[in-house]
């Protein structure tokens, strides 16, 4: 890993309890990168006084002050015409200027999408950014992506996932050989729309006909066998968002059953490390921060309602893609294809 220091800007106003959210989990970051330079974009008046009120020990940082706030109900056109001293948009606009930066966020989803474009451009030989992300399953993780950029795709936008989410995994896990799927509605390979089909084909022209494992079905997603997972955006939207809501449910449902009598609280305390076990390995915390992957910089979503500890997750995944310069990769292996 590279010495050189990394800068990190950081939108201190989007999402929920920010920007306590924010600087706490700044805090909780730089204890483990020290040499880490942050930048916080937002009110400064509000950011001072929350740093002040809670006793938030961070170093190594500025604040840089933004007066426009970007709504979720703001639509492009006045992203573009009347936020340009929101925290967003100054922030992205540092990060495509200065070397070894990123940005991250947990502002509008759209703002950050329109607004990376517009300052960091795409990577030569990429047509479309994708929205990558961790998700856990019964062996450790997967790659997941998009997740939501783009509804509408062609097989070739597919392929250019799956070099993508080849490159971001050779950072992740230097030293496996990971397989490729496609997800579809049936492993058969006459299944499917026809630019899954183009995708299949794509992939086997190429280097990573070798990882490729073929199409996988949603069932499959958590069981660990597919370590990159390929979809339009649309459909890796929903299946992200059916799983949290299928999670949900039964952590639930689970409290209320162990919570229903004393048998079952002692039922409980019989196996409370296995389930600590299981928490933690499906704890979202840890999967915080998806990169919108393709653009010529480094710009990563937070989810809105992360928590201090989720926050510096996605902290550490900007960091990570900074020193392992994710971008050279992904142009190496376009010019490898």
């Amino acid at each position: 890993m590279s010495e050189r220091q990394v800068v990190i800007a950081i939108d201190a106003m989007g999402g929920e309890n920010s920007p306590y959210k924010v600087l706490k989990g700044a805090e909780i970051f730089l204890q483990r990168e020290k040499n880490t330079k942050i930048l916080f974009f937002g009110d400064e008046l509000l950011i001072n006084k929350n740093i002040k009120k809670n006793n938030i020990n961070i170093f190594n940082f500025e604040i840089i002050n933004t007066k426009d706030i970007i709504s979720d109900e703001d639509n492009v056109n006045t992203i573009l015409r009347s936020k340009k001293n929101s925290s967003i948009y100054k922030g992205l606009e540092f990060a495509k200027k200065n070397a070894n930066s990123g940005f991250v966020s947990s502002g509008s989803t759209a703002a950050i999408m329109v607004l990376s474009r517009l300052h960091m451009g795409m990577i030569e030989g990429i047509d479309r950014p994708a929205i990558c992300s961790l998700v856990p399953n019964r062996k450790s993780y997967s790659l997941m992506l998009d997740l939501g950029a783009n509804v509408v795709v062609s097989g070739s936008n597919l392929f250019e996932f799956a070099l993508m989410g080849f490159c971001y995994y050779s950072i992740i896990n230097k030293n496996t050989k990971p397989k490729i799927g496609i997800l579809n509605i049936g492993t058969e390979n006459n299944k499917g729309l026809e630019f899954l089909q183009e995708a299949a084909d794509l992939i086997l022209s190429s280097f990573l006909k070798d990882y490729f494992i073929g199409f996988i079905e949603p069932n499959k997603i958590t069981s660990g066998d597919c370590d990159i997972i390929i979809s339009d955006g649309y459909t890796g939207n929903i299946m992200l968002k059916s799983a949290e809501g299928i999670s949900n449910f039964i952590t639930s449902n689970l409290r209320d059953i162990f919570n229903k009598s004393l048998v079952n609280k002692i039922a409980y305390k019989l196996i409370e490390k296995d389930l600590k076990k299981l928490k933690d390995q499906v704890n979202p915390d840890i999967y915080n921060g998806a990169i919108l992957i393709g653009l010529n910089g480094i710009s990563i979503k937070s989810h809105g309602n992360a928590n201090p500890t989720a926050f510096s997750y996605a902290l550490k995944q900007c960091h990570n893609f900074i020193t392992n310069d994710l971008n050279k990769k992904i142009i190496k292996s376009i010019k490898n294809k």
